[in-house]
């Protein structure tokens, strides 16, 4: 078959597009469909009109419009153009808001006007209406009033829907959409070695026996004065540890971090990262000994499926997450690592510490939950069953 993807932003510098799409893409290429990705690069404008190869996978970045209230509508329908120019069997939105949002209601709107279209599938990665990102971004009125209306709408439209978390697959149900129209499709990893953790200690200047506890984030997946009290209480029992963090903030979170250090005293075991190029992020990764995953227990992080917890479970570092959504589903306690009481700071902070201290289980720990996370996760098992979808339901519609 022939398969296009709307993307809901570029490739760079935001991940959806490389953590989720690109390797799906990947293994439905392999399995004998052609795949090719429709991306509107807001993100990364200076890719307009740019078509590019990346893993075999073509992306074809739509030319801007510039700005005006028309804007979006136009390239929106560019996208939908661009589209059906693939002559495609399906059109996979991901994300059922903004450009692609309505470059699929195009689709979604001729099709009922009886105009021969594509088959629509729509995959959801995040809750984006009221209690979900409408409530975290700072967006205009009429805009959250569009993504809420496409978020109802559009998965009604669709052929099939894909979710990323069981919270996901559970409000797609409470739609009214019928099990078989939605598939559970978690975001998945390849099998792919470590990185060279030893070689980025010995940039950072971090000797081979200092207990290293790392902060791969984007900080607002939690409480800041959550962070600094597991901090400054593991520093407290561990005084030797270095925190590596990896990521960058939206409101100057590592500021406040590094203020915090100094005044609760852990700003000498701070490693600050920050902002990382995918192909050094393994390697940094693979650095620790110990990561801490905390995660805020609200709609939106239960609706979650954080990819970045699947890149640290891969480097083979022991985590220790709040059991909180999908992250249950990826850390099985006493099996893959450890899961606390998303309330009870001090319990992140204790089995953290417990496992810096204890090199052979945390090591043994990491491991377990690299084979785990590979067993249970792997895009080629999970392309396989998407491959399955397609079928069923494009019978369906014969």
């Amino acid at each position: 078959m022939k398969i296009v993807f709307l993307a809901p932003f570029g490739i760079r510098p935001k991940g959806t597009l490389i953590a989720r799409m690109l390797p799906l893409a990947d293994e439905l290429q392999r399995l004998g469909h052609t795949v090719t990705i429709i991306a509107p690069p807001y993100t990364n404008p200076e890719d307009s009109g740019k078509v590019e190869t990346v893993r075999g996978v073509t992306i074809r970045n739509i030319e801007l419009c510039g700005g005006g209230l028309m804007a979006p509508p136009r390239l929106a329908w560019r996208m939908y153009r661009a589209a059906l120019a693939e002559q495609p069997d399906i059109v996979h939105l991901f994300k059922p808001k903004g450009y692609g949002g309505l470059a699929a209601m195009f689709l979604a709107q001729f099709r009922r006007m009886g105009i021969r279209q594509p088959l629509l599938f729509v995959d959801m990665d995040d809750w984006e209406g009221r209690g979900g990102m409408n409530d975290l971004h700072p967006y205009s009125p009429t805009e959250k009033a569009l993504f809420q209306f496409q978020e109802d709408w559009l998965p009604l439209q669709a052929r099939g829907v894909t979710v990323a978390s069981r919270t996901l697959q559970t409000k797609a149900w409470g739609m009214g959409l019928p099990r078989q129209r939605v598939l559970y499709l978690p975001n998945c990893v390849e099998d792919i070695p470590p990185g060279d953790g030893t070689g980025v200690r010995q940039r950072l200047g971090i000797p081979a026996d200092v207990p290293v506890l790392l902060l791969y984030t984007r900080f607002f997946d939690f409480s800041q004065d959550k962070l600094h009290f597991v901090f400054a209480e593991i520093f407290r029992q561990v005084p030797e540890v270095r925190f590596l963090v990896v990521g960058k903030g939206r409101n100057n979170e590592e500021q406040l971090l590094l203020a915090k250090g100094e005044e609760l005293g852990f700003a000498p075991a701070l490693v600050m990262g920050g902002w990382l190029e995918p192909e050094d992020i393994p390697s940094y990764l693979a650095a620790a000994d110990v990561a801490i995953y905390p995660f805020s227990d609200n709609l939106i992080s239960r609706s979650k499926c954080p990819a970045k917890l699947t890149e640290i479970l891969r480097a083979g570092v022991a985590v220790v997450a709040d059991a909180v959504g999908q992250l249950a589903e990826y850390v099985k306690p006493g099996v893959s690592g450890v899961l606390c009481n998303p309330d009870d700071w001090q319990e992140m902070a204790d089995r953290a510490a417990g496992l810096l201290l204890d090199v052979k289980l945390s090591r043994e720990t990491g491991a377990t939950a690299r084979r785990y996370l590979l067993e249970k996760f792997s895009w080629s098992d999970y392309a396989a069953r998407l491959d399955q979808f397609y079928l069923k339901s494009s019978g369906a519609e014969q």
